[in-house]
């Protein structure tokens, strides 16, 4: 006779249900959920409040540069173009040292301006005004009608989008 054979049958072990799962585990996932609602909102609430810091003082600027860029006499039929040109780039620099302080742009000059001032805003496309930062220097620089006003609006959309 075989020991084994008296041995009662093997018991299978009752299944585990997964769910609900123990009271451990419920506050578990409301701490995880707590924690990501509070990273998640905590730095929108912050860039919230450093975008409305930015941004008040600089629409009145806006505002103004555009009024003056409008009230700049435009050197037609012929003029000399220096002045204008020179008055364009003071106006930019001016609106770049409020914006932008900590990066000197004040102090640039020819193709690095101009790629200062497109890094900042693509669609005004100002590189391609090389004329705003030489014809400053010539001795009679003249512009015809249809180059006016397309440095023109080149900087009236550099003041409207840039960042």
């Amino acid at each position: 006779m075989n020991p084994l054979n008296e041995l009662a049958p093997l018991i299978a072990p009752a299944p585990v249900s997964w769910w609900p799962p123990a009271p451990g585990w419920w506050f578990l996932a409301a701490g995880l959920l707590g924690c990501l609602l509070l990273w998640r909102i905590k730095p929108w609430r912050r860039q919230r409040q450093d975008n409305s810091v930015a941004e008040a003082p600089l629409e009145p600027q806006r505002q103004i540069a555009l009024d003056e860029l409008a009230q700049l006499s435009k050197p037609y039929d012929g003029q000399p173009a220096n002045q204008w040109l020179q008055q364009l780039n003071a106006l930019l620099k001016r609106l770049c040292r409020i914006r932008y302080p900590e990066a000197q742009s004040h102090t640039l000059s020819g193709r690095a301006w101009l790629a200062f001032l497109d890094n900042r805003c693509p669609a005004a496309g100002l590189t391609r005004w090389m004329v705003l930062v030489e014809g400053v220097y010539r001795a009679e620089c003249r512009l015809d009608d249809k180059a006016i006003q397309g440095l023109e609006q080149a900087v009236d959309i550099w003041i409207r989008k840039h960042v």
